[in-house]
């Protein structure tokens, strides 16, 4: 499978082959980090880091991953770049990519990661943007193969539980598509996908497996391998919104409830980080004062019971990243 060169916007950018590819990758490079294998496949690579939303797993991925592989990285952030306020997303694109030899964007609107990839002249990869969260599919789906009790992931069952007209919600649905899996978005209407990508989901089943619901009925969880879920207010939403969005939210909570109406009693729990499943952080805290709730999408009983899969959901963001860089920028064979 030659990626080579390619961006990776998202999902819809590639067939069911090229996106199983990157994963098996994954799984291969994480197989070769824990024998103490170190190909170097990106040796005298440079690879810029191009961040206008703050980032824990994303950033670390690509950094330890590019190191691992032997590229340099530089990491860029609103107060250290001139991106958006002094020079346009075509120039910041067209000075980078005679620089470096690939970069990373993690911001907003997916039409400036677009643009950069037009302009760029080097592999752009999509880190999140408001509509896609790529990268974490492939973490997600690597996961699913692990802790599938053997499944191939078209014979996996997954519901998405809360907000689903989101970055996850949105990347879930079509990925799933992509590769066959049957996927239950449950969610109040008010907060499913959007027409435009229901319908780019919905084509993909032509051409698959795929089987795809959308309800609000929580019966939905019946007979489920995984139930995954995110956090409910998003970064940069306005915090006037919060009371109403987790009133609409509360009876989508991952609780063990939740877990029991699935039937399946080695039912897996994926979360994509951060979780509000306690009060320990700042936004927690000031969701508890808006709302008088101490747990969210998520309690802190079903989190920690299920930390081992959700944990290594994150760490598998570094693995299935390091893949994309390796088949896109450097030798995969």
């Amino acid at each position: 499978m030659n990626l080579h060169g390619r961006h990776f916007l998202k999902e819809l950018d590639f067939t069911a082959a090229e996106w199983r590819y990157l994963i098996d990758l994954a799984r291969e490079l994480k197989w070769e980090r824990a024998a103490g294998v170190a190909p170097q496949r990106l040796a005298g690579k440079s690879i810029a880091l191009l961040f206008e939303k703050t980032s824990t797993r994303t950033r670390c991925a690509f950094e330890v991953g590019a190191h691992e592989e032997g590229a340099y990285t530089t990491y860029l952030d609103p107060a250290n770049s001139q991106l958006g306020h002094k020079e346009s997303i075509a120039d910041t694109a067209r000075v980078l990519g005679r620089m470096f030899h690939g970069i990373e964007y993690r911001g907003f609107e997916q039409q400036r990661v677009e643009e950069l990839a037009a302009y760029a002249g080097v592999p752009v990869w999509n880190g999140l943007t408001n509509e896609w969260h790529p990268t974490q599919m492939l973490a997600d789906q690597l996961t699913m193969l692990e802790y599938g009790g053997g499944k191939d992931l078209p014979d996996i069952k997954l519901a998405y539980v809360g907000d689903a007209r989101s970055n996850i919600g949105h990347s879930v649905l079509v990925s799933g598509a992509l590769l066959g899996m049957e996927v239950r978005i449950i969610s109040p209407v008010e907060l499913q996908p959007s027409e435009a990508v229901l319908d780019a989901a919905t084509r993909l089943t032509a051409t698959s497996t795929a089987e795809l619901h959308i309800t609000d009925d929580l019966e939905a969880v019946d007979g489920v391998d995984f139930i995954y879920t995110d956090i409910w207010v998003s970064m940069g939403e306005p915090k006037e919104l919060w009371r109403d969005r987790l009133a609409l939210l509360r009876p989508y909570q991952v609780n063990t409830a939740l877990l029991r109406r699935s039937g399946n009693p080695n039912v897996k729990v994926l979360h994509c980080l951060p979780a509000y499943h306690d009060l320990n952080t700042e936004t927690a805290r000031q969701l508890h004062a808006a709302t008088g709730m101490s747990e969210f999408e998520i309690t802190d009983e079903v989190f920690n019971a299920h930390a081992d899969t959700i944990f290594t959901q994150a760490e598998n963001r570094m693995h299935t990243i390091k893949a994309v860089m390796v088949a896109t920028l450097g030798d995969a064979a």
